[in-house]
């Protein structure tokens, strides 16, 4: 249950827990009363070793980690600050969406630590946290068009602040990051497959196969990478054993098409972007989650932008794969506003930034996806 509490008019320091899916981190964040902000630590233990053998995240392994590394990460972040839970003025947890196990594992923690030492507790949507991180990075504040990709989700949203989210467009079907790493098993490059792709395609020619452009020219903003996807898997089949040649070309060719795809439903975003949030809003067209690492929509994105008057914020690399810094911020963002949450706050698996338009695929028992 959300409750309030006073806006804070003074420096808040904020203990943000991020334990979504195979990333665990602790982190300090000041939030300054002029709304800048400072990382004092962010601490970020991988979990690659452990899923690379599956070829992807198991969701039971992945709490198990969680829960058997996360009280050293906690202390290590403060340690590197000199600091102790004394000092904390609140703490900040991923409630959502993610695996639930892991989710479990950090807001147990978290309101452990908010109860025993008598803080408010922030549970954090962890797309908004990817959302808001330019105003920790780049001092930046809504509103602005915010292209969010990631392993789980690809989406294109108005962005006006916090709790205030409009969905542009949406994927269909695979998140651009699964794409990614699909291709990258299909190819036997291993996992995580999409900075292996990303490598991979830079010795390739992007020209060599003709892979479709999913939804290119749809008056609507929404992704779909399922069939391009399917195209990937038909020319392996075809190339039978692919050579080291063959993998570097496909790898370029997939990426092209991915570019190529995602820069057309940004273009047709941009006009919505612009009608439904007024003709003030700021030409800031900002690019997080992990997909965000990928050069070659770095690259493309940057000069994409300038064509069309935007000015293109990409966070840190670091910044914009899963990490507890991003929490620890949106937490600080939440409660500068007066917005704290009470310990009954659930794990919610799905958690759709958008809470207003109808959902578009995947509604159930736990919500809607998008």
């Amino acid at each position: 249950m959300t409750q309030s509490a006073p806006a804070s008019p003074r420096e808040l320091l904020v203990l943000g827990i991020e334990t979504s899916c195979d990333e665990t981190a602790a982190a300090l964040v000041v939030r300054s009363p002029d709304g800048r902000g400072r990382i004092l630590s962010n601490v970020v233990r991988s979990q690659l070793d452990q899923h690379r053998p599956y070829g992807g995240v198991v969701p039971e392994i992945a709490a198990r980690a969680h829960l058997e590394i996360l009280d050293t990460l906690i202390a290590q972040a403060l340690e590197e600050t000199s600091l102790t839970l004394s000092s904390v003025d609140a703490i900040a947890a991923t409630a959502g969406p993610g695996l639930i196990g892991g989710l479990l594992v950090g807001l147990v923690t978290a309101k452990a630590i908010a109860l025993a030492r008598g803080l408010p507790f922030v549970a954090v949507n962890h797309l908004e946290a990817h959302a808001m991180t330019p105003g920790l990075t780049d001092g930046l504040r809504p509103p602005y068009l915010l292209l969010l990709v990631s392993g789980g989700h690809t989406q294109l949203l108005g962005v006006g602040g916090i709790d205030d989210y409009i969905r542009l467009g949406t994927t269909l079907d695979d998140a651009l990051g699964e794409a990614f790493d699909k291709t990258a098993k299909l190819l036997g490059l291993g996992y995580p497959g999409g900075p292996e792709v990303d490598r991979q395609a830079k010795a390739g020619n992007p020209a060599r196969f003709d892979l479709p452009r999913p939804m290119l020219g749809r008056p609507d903003a929404n992704f779909s990478f399922a069939g391009l996807k399917t195209a990937v898997r038909q020319v392996v089949l075809k190339l039978g054993k692919p050579t080291p040649t063959d993998i570097a070309d496909l790898c370029a060719s997939f990426q092209r098409a991915v570019v190529l795809s995602v820069e057309d439903r940004i273009k047709v975003a941009m006009g919505f972007y612009a009608d439904r949030m007024g003709p003030g809003a700021k030409r800031v067209l900002v690019v997080s989650g992990g997909v965000a690492a990928n050069s070659e929509l770095r690259r493309c994105l940057t000069e994409m932008a300038a064509r069309h008057g935007f000015r293109l914020v990409v966070p840190p690399i670091h910044l914009c794969t899963d990490n507890a810094a991003m929490i620890a911020w949106a937490g600080a963002e939440r409660l500068a506003l007066g917005k704290a949450d009470g310990l009954d706050a659930p794990a919610r698996p799905r958690w759709p930034l958008d809470q207003t338009t109808s959902p578009l695929v995947g509604s159930g028992r736990l919500g809607a996806k998008v």
